[in-house]
């Protein structure tokens, strides 16, 4: 059986690809999850807090050293280059990039173009094969300073020029599908050269508790319901932009990845699974992608990729009608559950 796909250029063994999560956070970790077959890994992100926290630093150490020494500008403050998370990240991603022999791919966490994408750049010499910027943006202002639809999407186009000018590796893409028109982002992105798209993010969604009348932030673990946002809009743009197409969220089962790679995705991530089970579960999903082509008699990813999106036609008259079909079936009591 032939799982070896393309993603961003890259060559990977296997479309299952690890996404950034704590397990990611860490060389051994890295190891871990190529030991467990993976096609590719993204490392914890690096966020743009902490470069901006990091460079306010170095700027406050500048000018103390200036108050007792002259020449101090000329230097670097000492212990400051071993204690930033940057230099913590840049180390990661050379050990990482060393102990494994698939793609290493670095991830940028940001909301605003800034100086920290010059950090992009030393991703790449310490060994990034591939950037994923994961462009975490919600404009919920509703004040005088709040963004417009157009000002949050020019946002995305400036953080990617900004990685891509620093570059010369691919660059990748992880955005949420809250854009007033999710295909003409895409396509935006597309044309400013982003290398993949990665869809989607998940935003924090804190919740209430009644009883001690406090906000709760919770992190929940994704679930195969979760697959089918990502799932409608990689079947809509599979084929129609150059960029690679990343599925990411709701991955619990071979069968999830097999919906996604049927939907045009070139590569599956995946993060809350192999929370759950640990990396070792990454054989589990490609020993299970492996059954269910060898059941349906395909050999390669290229007779099983897109092999259901969505056909060239009409796409609102079609999502039109399938949305009038789901309603009269619910009317008529049929339901699905999870």
């Amino acid at each position: 059986m032939d799982l070896s796909t393309r993603y961003l250029g890259l060559s990977l063994r296997n479309p299952l690809v690890a996404s950034a999560s704590p397990l990611s956070r860490n060389a051994d970790g890295v190891r871990r999850l190529a030991d467990a077959g993976v096609g590719a890994v993204v490392l914890y992100s690096l966020f743009e807090e902490q470069l901006r926290r990091e460079a306010e630093h170095d700027e406050r150490m500048a000018t103390q050293g200036s108050e007792s020494y002259a020449e101090s500008l000329s230097y670097f403050p000492e212990g400051l280059e071993n204690g930033g998370g940057g230099h913590r990240y840049l180390r990661l991603v050379e050990r990482a990039a060393a102990a494994v022999d698939i793609p290493v791919i670095a991830s940028l966490n940001a909301s605003t173009p800034g100086s920290w994408a010059r950090y992009a750049r030393s991703m790449q010499d310490t060994g990034a094969a591939a950037i994923e910027v994961n462009i975490y943006h919600l404009p919920g202002d509703p004040g005088p300073t709040v963004l417009d639809g157009a000002a949050v999407e020019q946002r995305h186009l400036d953080v990617l020029a900004a990685v891509k000018a620093a570059t010369t590796v691919p660059v990748a893409v992880k955005l949420s599908p809250y854009f007033s028109a999710t295909a003409d982002m895409a396509h935006r992105l597309d044309a400013a050269a982003a290398d993949g798209l990665v869809l989607f993010n998940r935003f924090l969604q804190p919740d209430i508790d009644p009883e001690t009348l406090t906000t709760v932030r919770t992190v929940t673990l994704s679930t195969p319901a979760d697959t089918r946002l990502p799932l409608t809009w990689i079947a809509l743009l599979c084929a129609r932009i150059r960029a690679s197409l990343a599925a990411s969220t709701g991955v619990e089962h071979a069968a999830d990845v097999a919906k996604y790679l049927l939907a045009g995705a070139d590569v599956v991530q995946s993060a809350s699974a192999l929370l759950r089970h640990g990396p070792e579960y990454a054989g589990v999903l490609l020993n299970g992608l492996c059954d269910w082509m060898n059941r349906k008699g395909f050999h390669t990813l290229n007779e099983v990729r897109g092999l259901l999106a969505a056909p060239d036609q009409d796409f609102e008259a079609r999502e039109r009608a399938d949305y009038v079909w789901a309603l009269r079936k619910a009317n008529n009591g049929s339901y699905d559950t999870y």
